[in-house]
């Protein structure tokens, strides 16, 4: 179904932020109508009632959780729709996050409005727009983010003591509960700790706080 009039939808389940950037976008871009949702299924009705919109914007983080199978799911009823994920954070993994999950835009909500402007306009006229990291910014840890041992660049079995090691159970209890040999496990930590770039296990442990390790 192909819409009347080019609009953009907006899903942001913060209605403050949501119709701030509304208003925004109606004012710079006048013939571009704009429609918000705070939920998932008012922003699907959207496009059943409307039709494909010019674009999308979409929070990471809604109430739910992490917006990947909705940037998933949108790129496939939506393929020609640029879609731009909008977020607070700063880490670096939600941006990368995002792009795999087939966004072409990721815009901090800490950007200036311009920017936010030139972002839309650039997805628009079909360019990508991903802006790094913030400086200076310590990336936000109260909220987690899952990640796999493949991510990591680590063996399903290395995934799976990494885990134990994240628990804190030394080498022993870890080869008990996976039925190794503790030299196996000690082999594996090693290896573990070179992958992620880090020399003890406090370090690794620091290093993924705030993310949730899903193994296959």
């Amino acid at each position: 179904m192909a819409p009347t009039s080019p609009y953009a939808l907006i899903l942001d389940d913060h209605p403050l932020v949501a119709h701030g950037m509304a208003e925004f976008l109606r004012a710079r871009l006048p013939q571009m109508d704009v429609v918000v949702a705070g939920r998932a299924q008012d922003f699907f009705n959207g496009v059943g009632v409307r039709g494909t919109p010019a674009i999308v914007l979409i929070d990471f983080w809604l109430a739910e959780g992490a917006a990947l199978e909705l940037i998933a799911q949108v790129r496939l009823d939506c393929p020609d729709t640029p879609i731009a994920v909008i977020s607070g954070d700063d880490d670096p993994s939600v941006m990368h996050k995002a792009r795999r999950a087939g966004a072409q835009g990721f815009i901090h909500k800490k950007s200036a409005p311009d920017t936010f402007g030139l972002a839309v306009e650039a997805l628009l006229g079909g360019q990508t727009w991903f802006e790094p990291a913030l400086p200076g910014v310590e990336p936000p840890r109260s909220r987690e983010l899952s990640v796999t041992p493949a991510e990591l660049g680590l063996s399903v079995r290395q995934g799976q003591i990494l885990a134990l090691v994240l628990q804190g159970l030394p080498n022993k209890r870890i080869a008990s509960q996976l039925d190794i040999a503790e030299s196996t496990v000690k082999e594996h930590v090693t290896g573990i700790l070179e992958r992620l770039s880090v020399r003890t296990r406090i370090e690794a442990i620091t290093l993924l706080r705030g993310r949730r390790l899903e193994l296959p």
